[in-house]
């Protein structure tokens, strides 16, 4: 293979050698892109609007093309603040705030995110350190401190987002998380102590608050207790009177059907109701000359909650026997 007459190389070695070469250096093309990531292909240096997502792939190999890939699913983070030249900020009413907070962010584009900045990083940390001042210095501190926290964020991240896109840089903001924000070290003191005045009085205005709220509901039961009470006895008194009406009516036309009959019926029930509360003695006053004794039993009360009513004697000359 290697010398022939004279010393000289074989041809066919030569072509073999070179056959050889050609084919390994043609097989460097292939290459793998995994599920997260997506490929960017470069011919002669230059991005040509070629890309490629996960599987076994094949570009001309080096130097006419090469891959560049990118993580297109895992979240990188960036932090702000971890000085005071990035931290201390001046908020909305001229007050110093010392603001530390990260930004979570992806790759969106991975063409743009290799060739429109240099940095992506540094990029994306001055992009959310500018942001951020611009919004804490439209708001006030104390909504930075409690409930406006959240708005904040989310402002930051919009400024944020609508910054990159001006850049064309390929980045999509997921999330902007303020960890700290305190105010300056040297005035901490003084101010926890305002902090707690504002804390107590907040109590007070929530306990007072609670009080009132207790004793309106309180008012409002009451008032609607009477009232429901008043409605229910004036329909009460209503439908009594009603009642009364229609049996008046059916006793009058019975009385003008009949009203002997009836004047005598309504006078024995008139009297059963009376006496029927009474105790009662009837006796024989004919020829009764000794004095009439009663037994005990009949001053003695029907019922236990009623007071012994006096006895009544009644003369009744036609009904036979001394008691009954």
């Amino acid at each position: 293979m290697f010398g022939g007459p004279g010393g000289q190389m074989n041809p066919r070695a030569l072509g073999a050698i070179g056959a050889g070469i050609v084919g390994l250096w043609g097989l460097s093309g292939f290459y793998i892109v995994q599920p997260s990531e997506q490929a960017v292909v470069l011919r002669f240096g230059a991005f040509d609007g070629h890309t490629e997502t996960s599987g076994l792939r094949y570009h001309l190999p080096f130097p006419i093309e090469r891959v560049e890939k990118v993580s297109v699913t895992s979240l990188n983070r960036t932090d702000v603040g971890e000085t005071p030249a990035e931290s201390l900020m001046l908020t909305g009413d001229e007050q110093i705030i010392d603001l530390d907070f990260s930004v979570t962010w992806r790759v969106a584009n991975p063409a743009a995110y290799l060739f429109a900045t240099r940095a992506p990083d540094e990029a994306v940390k001055a992009v959310a350190e500018s942001a951020i001042r611009e919004v804490v210095g439209k708001t006030q501190l104390q909504p930075i401190f409690s409930t406006g926290r959240g708005q904040v964020q989310l402002q930051t991240a919009e400024l944020m987002q609508k910054t990159l896109d001006n850049w064309g840089a390929g980045i999509s903001i997921v999330e902007v998380q303020i960890r700290s924000a305190n105010p300056p070290p040297e005035v901490v003191a003084a101010f926890r102590e305002v902090n707690n005045a504002e804390q107590d009085a907040a109590s007070a205005t929530n306990e007072a608050n609670t009080y009132r709220n207790r004793v309106i509901n309180e008012a409002k039961g009451d008032a609607s207790k009477v009232l429901q009470a008043s409605e229910g006895y004036r329909e009460q008194t209503v439908r009594d009177a009603q009642g009364e009406t229609a049996r008046f009516n059916q006793i009058y036309a019975e009385y003008r059907r009949a009203p002997g009959v009836t004047r005598d019926r309504l006078y024995i029930e008139a009297m059963e109701r009376i006496l029927a509360r009474s105790n009662k003695v009837v006796i024989d006053a004919k020829g009764a000359s000794a004095p009439i004794i009663l037994p005990p039993d009949v001053f003695r009360s029907r019922t236990p909650q009623a007071a012994a009513p006096q006895p009544q004697v009644e003369a009744a000359p036609q009904v036979q026997g001394k008691a009954q």
